[in-house]
């Protein structure tokens, strides 16, 4: 398992609050794929979180530009107030990458609204700038936010990276958190939101420090890989491969990189507990990883460690299929003594009661 990051005492609670704002600035380089994930989340849901249905928690007041009713300067609002400190305490919810603003002689890569003060775009950058000091706790939500995700392959045109990047890895909130990770493409919806109603009971102070691994995720969320998960596994020991899509067996020859990816979508599904990656058929490229996409390509292609594992463990796998089949034999049938036959042959023997005695 991870290593957690040594920041404060665990056992520390924050001051209990009544009432938290979330903040989500979804102006990085993204698709707004994870606001449109976490609608999916049912353990808890949005709803849930929003409506006071959990006991214990502050009033929460949610300002996500694809689900808000407000539009346009009424829902920037809820950002200058936030920068003004009229939100105290809010958590900021960042979505999509950071773009490098300082690498173009011109123009901006991603903005926000118009500062009233220059006439010009305030940049995704600058509303970091703004509000993360400021926040309660600041959440990276998907791999874009997380570690920069496709944006910032090798190559990419616009500097993209993770958040992390942009404020170092040591940076804390006002809330002496450090940026809590939560990383997919898309996000699992339920670890987000399972994420952020921790951090709710830790602002009312019924909730230790969040517990972060070394990449800054939640450890309970991805602390194990996806193939300790995985329904599949058992014919990996047994160096059952599949050859082609479609087969239950193990698809790691088939491209899938489980058995070194920390995410925890085959034990928790998708959705209501169905689907995830390889429950589905479909193979794990690592996209809750720091080195996605990059280390993992190209996507379907037999990953390099695979190729070895699958091969020491062929001959162990092949013997073992052998006698687990005997065995399954052995065991396949009842015992003699139960066969049907004229005569009874269980080893019983009656009891007869008569005379005072019995036989």
């Amino acid at each position: 398992m991870a290593e957690e990051v040594p920041y404060g005492r665990k056992t520390q609670k924050a001051p209990a609050v009544s009432e938290v704002h979330i903040v989500w600035l979804t102006a990085g380089l993204s698709c707004d794929g994870d606001s449109v994930s976490v609608t999916a989340a049912m353990q808890p849901s949005i709803e849930d979180i929003v409506l006071g249905a959990i006991p214990g928690l502050p009033k929460v007041h949610l300002h996500n530009p694809v689900l808000a009713y407000e539009v346009g300067d009424e829902f920037l609002n809820y950002f200058y107030q936030a920068e003004q400190g009229m939100l105290d305490p809010f958590v900021l919810v960042v979505e999509g990458s950071i773009p490098n603003e300082k690498i173009k002689s011109e123009g901006y890569w991603a903005a926000q609204g118009t500062d009233a003060m220059t006439g010009q775009p305030i940049t995704t950058c600058e509303w970091i700038d703004r509000l993360a000091p400021k926040s309660l706790a600041t959440i990276a939500i998907g791999t874009c936010a997380t570690y920069g995700g496709i944006h910032a392959m090798e190559g990419n045109p616009t500097g993209a990276m993770g958040l992390a990047d942009y404020l170092g890895r040591n940076w804390k909130s006002a809330g002496g958190l450090p940026i809590i990770n939560v990383p997919g493409c898309p996000v699992q919806p339920d670890n987000f939101t399972e994420t952020v109603l921790y951090l709710l009971y830790q602002a009312a102070g019924l909730a230790p420090l969040i517990p972060l691994d070394r990449e800054l995720r939640p450890t309970w969320l991805f602390g194990k890989t996806v193939h300790e998960g995985c329904d599949r596994g058992s014919y990996y020991e047994q160096a059952d491969f599949a050859t082609e899509y479609g087969s239950p067996k193990c698809i790691v020859k088939l491209g899938c990189w489980g058995p070194v990816v920390n995410c925890n979508v085959t034990k928790r599904g998708w959705m209501a507990g169905i689907g995830g990656c390889p429950n589905v058929g479909g193979i794990c490229i690592g996209c809750t990883m720091p080195g996605f996409p990059d280390k993992f390509m190209p996507f379907m292609d037999e990953p390099p460690g695979a190729t070895l594992s699958s091969g020491v463990i062929g001959l162990y796998g092949r013997v073992i299929r052998a006698l687990r089949g005997i065995t399954n034999s052995t065991v396949n049938k009842e015992p003699k003594w139960r066969h049907n036959r004229p005569e009874l042959t269980t080893g019983y023997e009656p009891i007869h009661y008569g005379n005072g005695r019995n036989k």
